[in-house]
């Protein structure tokens, strides 16, 4: 997806663990993954996600994107353009299911408002299409055009499958001249990469990567999960990459990391995209000299289209951000132009404008709070001090002294370390002078240095207890128990 996309995840756990219940109809569906069109569920107390959280733009992109990795999905299996086509426009039930799944997958990167590119939606779905297609085998287009009222998972296995099944020209024994083929693609893939040659050596590409430090096994690992991965040539894909990278100051012993995180990467044109992008952010302002630290940080950066960048650049700027100040952020925080600027980072600067907050002091200080969702996370910090006597003044001086104060867990982290808080000699009104408190360990930090001051009888204000390295601690605290004795 070009400008559009949600966020990214790349496990896919509705492939370990999917239990199937029967209904009235006799029909399987996936219980942790299926919720129906009209019935989406806000509870989750099935497992779902519901997608009433996932704007209606976005959800219209991504229905077109479920449709294209659907349709090549069934022409690989060897429908034709005609008959895939026929089966797209059959299929609006489907589609959405597609969808749930893609929620499913990347619940937690939806909720802080990434979006998502082509390539990391064609990851998630078309795994759960392959585990479909082992299920229904030859009835897979059937089961696809009346979902959600399809037939039973045929029981047979492949070889019997293919054996058995006439060869007439329909969709449906199209898909199943072409099972033992598509079932066997992760296996083919895996063996691609950690085969030996007669002559008793690896592949070219697979040696080139270990001897970049890539352990064999995270090589099988990522080529399950992207298995286009082991078909990348060395000379025409993995080494230029890899040498770009380089060029651009990343230290070798990182580019495992970054291969493993982003493999992608490998298939993306240098010339026509890579470079082109690396240069734009270069003329933002983006020091050359942090482009491997950037990389690391977040290496699909430069996947981004350049649409997708300058509409978060621009909404920078739109908050009175400098150029210079823009280009310090990508570099520090490369991932917030993963961001929707619509859904994601106008809404939360809009929030933390009816506070009063410095929304550009924010985003150079906290830019992850802007990553958050505004009811399941700003809000109810809001509440939390509000509740607590504080007026919405006091939460804006707060929030200004300490951005990264929203990002903290309410009932992990900002509960206790309140309830130990009320029990000592502090007023509330200290919060307010030093919000930082909430970022300090409670337990190694906080209740410790307590103790050692009130054994001794001495008083320091909230921001000398904690904010002092340890040595310049104990030295405050033995100028107060000299001045104590003099006295």
């Amino acid at each position: 997806m070009k400008a559009f996309a949600l966020s990214r995840s790349s496990g896919h756990p509705f492939l370990s663990r999917t239990t199937f219940l029967r209904s009235r109809t006799q029909v399987l569906v996936p219980q942790k993954l299926f919720f129906s069109r009209a019935k989406y569920s806000e509870s989750g107390l099935d497992g779902s996600f519901s997608v009433r959280v996932v704007p209606q733009t976005l959800l219209a992109a991504e229905k077109e994107e479920a449709k294209a990795v659907l349709s090549l999905f069934l022409k690989k299996l060897g429908l034709s353009n005609v008959l895939a086509a026929r089966t797209i426009n059959k299929s609006d039930g489907f589609i959405d299911h597609l969808l749930s799944q893609l929620h499913s997958v990347h619940k937690s990167r939806y909720l802080v408002g990434r979006e998502l590119t082509t390539l990391e939606i064609r990851d998630a779905l078309n795994p759960y299409l392959e585990t479909l297609l082992e299920e229904y085998g030859s009835i897979l287009v059937e089961f696809v055009e009346n979902f959600p009222n399809h037939p039973s998972p045929v029981k047979k296995n492949t070889k019997e499958i293919v054996q058995k099944q006439p060869l007439v020209e329909t969709s449906a024994t199209s898909v199943s001249t072409s099972i033992s083929t598509l079932n066997s693609k992760k296996l083919k893939a895996l063996a691609r990469v950690s085969d030996v040659s007669p002559t008793g050596k690896l592949p070219p590409h697979i040696v080139y990567l270990l001897e970049l430090g890539m352990e064999l096994e995270a090589i099988r690992e990522v080529t399950r999960k992207f298995p286009a991965f082991a078909y990348y040539s060395l000379d025409g894909k993995i080494k230029p990459v890899v040498e770009f990278l380089l060029d651009l100051g990343v230290p070798k012993v990182d580019i495992p990391g970054i291969l493993s995180k982003r493999p992608q990467l490998c298939g993306i044109s240098l010339t026509e995209n890579l470079i082109p992008t690396m240069e734009y952010l270069e003329e933002l302002g983006v020091d050359k000299k942090q482009w491997a630290k950037v990389i690391y940080r977040f290496p699909p950066l430069l996947t981004y289209s350049r649409s997708k960048l300058k509409s978060t650049v621009d909404f920078l700027y739109e908050k009175g951000l400098s150029a210079e100040n823009v280009s310090k952020l990508i570099t520090r925080c490369p991932n917030i132009i993963s961001y929707s600027v619509e859904e994601k980072l106008r809404p939360t600067a809009d929030y933390f404008e009816s506070l009063e907050v410095n929304v550009a002091l924010l985003l150079q200080r906290s830019p992850q709070t802007f990553g958050l969702s505004i009811e399941a996370n700003l809000k109810p910090v809001t509440r939390f001090f509000l509740d607590r006597g504080y007026s919405l003044g006091d939460v804006t001086t707060m929030i200004s002294r300490y951005g990264t104060l929203y990002t903290f867990s309410l009932s992990d982290n900002m509960t206790p370390k309140w309830d130990f808080f009320v029990t000592t000699v502090y007023p509330k009104s200290e919060l307010i002078k030093f919000p930082q408190y909430f970022g300090y360990s409670l337990e190694d930090r906080i209740k410790p240095r307590y103790e050692i001051m009130m054994k001794h009888s001495i008083k320091l204000l909230l921001n000398q207890m904690l904010s002092l390295s340890e040595q310049d601690y104990h030295i405050l605290l033995k100028k107060k128990m000299q001045k104590m004795v003099g006295e």
